[in-house]
């Protein structure tokens, strides 16, 4: 069991039948009253986003949420083909259950996939991801250590906004949380 106090974000637990991931959270102790706890909950199956109040030290059932380091094989329709790395298994995962990963997938990527009672509920991605420039324009001579930034199309299709000096062909490094350039790889 869990309570209010175990909270941090992306814990998974059980609430009202479903499987919940905790997408942000707040304590709030308003100047009357008792303090409380304000969520933002995902519901893992169905993807919906709730907003959900809390008495401090409630409980909750925490979910066992298993992950496997899985190898991305190819795209098929609307199903990723993914392959277990010990047994070689390979499962098709429907793209909407993992949301905005596709943009950072490259063939043979291996990354850890999520499961619940032996169903598949999503992907984690690692923080950040090695791609290749595929499109932008053209770096300006000398405007290299300026602030400013341009539209890149990376090699999964991903538009994400770089520095000035980035040229096409280049290997770059993106935070796969927050779709931004890092660095040069």
């Amino acid at each position: 069991m869990i309570s209010t106090s175990d909270f941090r974000t992306g814990l998974t637990f059980e609430y009202e039948g479903d499987v919940v991931t905790l997408v942000e959270f707040q304590h709030v102790k308003p100047g009357k009253g008792a303090a409380f706890v304000r969520c933002k909950l995902r519901n893992i199956k169905s993807g919906t986003t709730v907003e959900k109040t809390f008495r401090p030290g409630e409980k909750f059932q925490k979910a066992m949420v298993e992950r496997k380091e899985m190898q991305y094989l190819f795209k098929e329709d609307n199903n990723w083909t993914f392959m277990d790395t010990e047994t070689y298994d390979q499962i098709p995962i429907d793209e909407g259950l993992l949301e905005d990963a596709p943009k950072y997938l490259k063939e043979n990527m291996t990354t850890g996939i999520l499961f619940y009672q032996g169903e598949v509920i999503g992907m984690d991605l690692p923080k950040s991801v090695e791609l290749k420039v595929e499109a932008t324009e053209p770096g300006i001579k000398g405007d290299t250590a300026s602030g400013g930034s341009k539209p890149a199309t990376m090699e999964t299709g991903v538009v994400v906004q770089v520095p000035f000096f980035v040229n096409e062909g280049d290997m770059l490094i993106i935070d796969t949380r927050t779709g931004s350039y890092v660095s040069r790889a």
